[in-house]
């Protein structure tokens, strides 16, 4: 045997590596055939209407006088970090510190404000993120954001295309996810685009039926917001559906979504209870500090009173972001009723109907209507279907300009002639 001979032999296992980085390739080409259309609609759409924002925003001004907490900073883009965005890099930079600390008396209000009412897992990513790339908390912060709501996306076409079996369809409804409501937040220091993220992807899991995926993405949200307790009622009642229907075997997944969905928020409110000495703690937190609790609908209707009848007597009236909040409430009967139309599975009418009866009933700033909406994904669903019959280049102009519109209704409207 020569020399030859043995060094091919000694480079012949060099091989198997070559074939899998070949593998890895395909399946990223894959990925890109399939996502690569909706997450490039996504995007653009989302690119103008932010720009749009901070051209309000720098031609008002504003940004300048206000502090940088409450919607100020040296630039357009600081807005972006400000209002949840501080308390985020608050937590992210020194953990959380729960006590109650008196600020001054808001109207009939004597607010009590406190870092844990921001859920762990947003502001642990950015800490992460920070670490490991040596960005600055607010860069962190935007980072996670524009890479969830990417994410979310893909989500939003992959659950569309499965329940509606269209691809163009899915593909529009990303687009449409990208000038719903309060949109501009899905690229801030806030962790809706998470949220959603997690939860889009949890809904899919669902309708694929693979309870394990589930489980654990419900549990992740539930670290992430509140609201997570409406898409643990969907699981749960998906799993509960899918175990009623099973006649032998499979029942080991749907048990599995059943007992994880909950532990993550659960294992929150608990650690607040623990922490605050108080089992109810974190409903006492949400009322004292943030006024903000479960009223059976009648701030949401004194604030409808006062918009319709011009009379801004109501809880922390901001006149301009709710008249935004009363056109978003006054679309939603219609695209429920054609959501339900469409009889889509049980994981998304409980997550749905679930959402919004939480933001009707509960007590909070009426303008912030349109952000607890926008991680409402399957209300893009019916739109989605109704743009199919536009042609392609139509379909795109008519995104485009609700994308620039956006940078007002979305952006401008909230974080500077409102509360995000």
């Amino acid at each position: 045997m020569s020399v030859d001979d043995v060094t091919v032999t000694e480079e012949l296992p060099e091989a198997p590596p070559r074939g899998r980085r070949n593998a890895a390739v395909t399946r990223l080409r894959a990925a890109w055939l399939r996502f690569g259309p909706a997450l490039g609609l996504y995007g653009v759409v989302k690119l103008v209407g932010l720009a749009v924002f901070l051209r309000l925003l720098a031609y008002s001004g504003t940004y300048r006088t206000n502090t940088p907490r409450y919607g100020g900073g040296a630039k357009p883009w600081d807005v972006l970090g400000s209002w949840d965005g501080w308390w985020y890099q608050d937590v992210a930079a020194h953990g959380y510190h729960p006590a109650l600390t008196p600020m001054a008396p808001l109207g009939p209000f004597t607010m009590e404000q406190n870092s844990v009412a921001f859920f762990p897992l947003y502001p642990g990513a950015i800490r992460l993120v920070s670490e490991v790339t040596g960005l600055g908390l607010y860069g962190a912060g935007m980072l996670v954001s524009i890479v969830s709501a990417f994410v979310a996306a893909a989500g939003v076409y992959a659950l569309t295309e499965a329940v509606t079996r269209s691809r163009r369809a899915g593909v529009l409804a990303a687009g449409l996810w990208a000038v719903f409501p309060a949109s501009s937040v899905q690229w801030s220091v806030y962790s809706e685009a998470l949220f959603t993220a997690l939860a889009v992807w949890a809904c899919y899991a669902v309708v694929r039926r693979r309870w394990y995926l589930a489980g654990v993405l419900t549990l992740l949200t539930g670290l992430t917001r509140p609201s997570a307790a409406t898409l643990i009622a969907g699981v749960v009642v998906a799993a509960l559906v899918a175990l009623y229907r099973a006649r032998s075997g499979g029942f080991a997944g749907p048990l599995f979504a059943v007992a994880s969905a909950p532990l993550g928020l659960l294992g929150y409110m608990t650690w607040v209870g623990l922490e605050l000495h108080d089992f109810n703690g974190y409903f006492t937190l949400q009322q004292q500090a943030w006024a903000h609790s479960f009223d059976w609908g009648q701030n949401a209707f004194k604030s409808v009173q006062g918009l319709l009848l011009g009379r801004y007597d109501y809880l922390f009236p901001y006149p301009t972001e709710d008249l935004v909040g009363l056109a978003v409430l006054m679309c939603l009967p219609v695209l429920v009723l054609l959501l339900l139309r469409l009889r889509p599975p049980a994981v998304l009418v409980v997550y749905t109907l679930g959402t919004l009866a939480l933001i009707l009933l509960s007590q909070q700033m009426f303008g912030t209507i349109s952000r607890f909406v926008m991680p409402v994904f399957p209300l893009a669903i019916p739109p989605a279907l109704a743009l199919e019959r536009l042609s392609r280049a139509q379909a795109v102009v008519l995104l485009l300009i609700l994308g620039a519109l956006s940078g007002w209704y979305g952006g401008y409207a909230i974080f500077n002639l409102g509360v995000p």
